[in-house]
């Protein structure tokens, strides 16, 4: 084991928590649940906007979490594989839901007709963090306009956007490419600067 992986694991916190759970001190399993449930209720929320499935979301995750932790790899940062489990846990969740949608829409369906007439120049929205802008007046706004995008970019623009994983992280986590990302999160981000283009034109 390098160096530096020895040195990562002294001061990870995470990884201390995982070590001494894995030693037999299963009892120090709450500690990871209190450090990361509300953030995974909170992904949840954003995904599902459903607390019924979400509060599921989260359990699943951490009994899943619980079930596999011996598999754990020390070299992967925990809060990315516990997001990664989440996510797998979140889809099948909405998968089985009544309310999934008989087909995925294409991205094509929800952007303007002609991308050149979105401004190049950013509203004054656009500079602040958007977890931020979750907590303050256009919260039901960009949520909305966060269901409705299509579930593989709105979990993309989740993760980078609010959750502020990087391009790398996010890839981890949904196993695709760190280009792929880009692309995605690029389309996101259109279609949620144009839902919020038209609500400031209104006021």
């Amino acid at each position: 084991m390098s160096k530096t992986l020895e040195k990562t694991k002294r001061n990870d916190k995470d990884i201390q928590l995982i070590q001494a759970i894995n030693a037999g001190r299963q009892d120090l399993f709450y500690q990871l649940v209190e450090r990361y449930e509300k953030s995974l209720y909170n992904f949840g929320m954003r995904m599902c906007d459903n607390r019924s499935d979400t509060e599921d979301m989260v359990q699943d995750t951490f009994l899943n979490v619980f079930k596999y932790l011996k598999g754990f790899r020390y070299e992967t940062k925990f809060k990315n594989w516990l997001y990664r489990v989440a996510t797998s846990a979140c889809l099948k969740k909405k998968r089985r839901s009544k309310f999934a949608p008989d087909r995925e829409l294409s991205i094509d369906e929800f952007l303007p007709s002609d991308e050149s007439e979105i401004a190049t120049e950013l509203p004054r929205w656009a500079s602040q963090p958007l977890d931020r802008l979750l907590n303050e007046e256009l919260g039901g706004v960009i949520q909305q306009a966060l269901l409705d995008l299509p579930e593989k970019y709105r979990l993309v623009v989740v993760l980078r956007d609010v959750e502020g994983f990087n391009t790398q992280e996010t890839a981890e986590i949904l196993g695709l490419t760190p280009a792929n990302i880009k692309v995605r999160l690029h389309r996101a981000r259109l279609f949620l600067r144009d839902a919020l283009k038209a609500y400031y034109e209104t006021e």
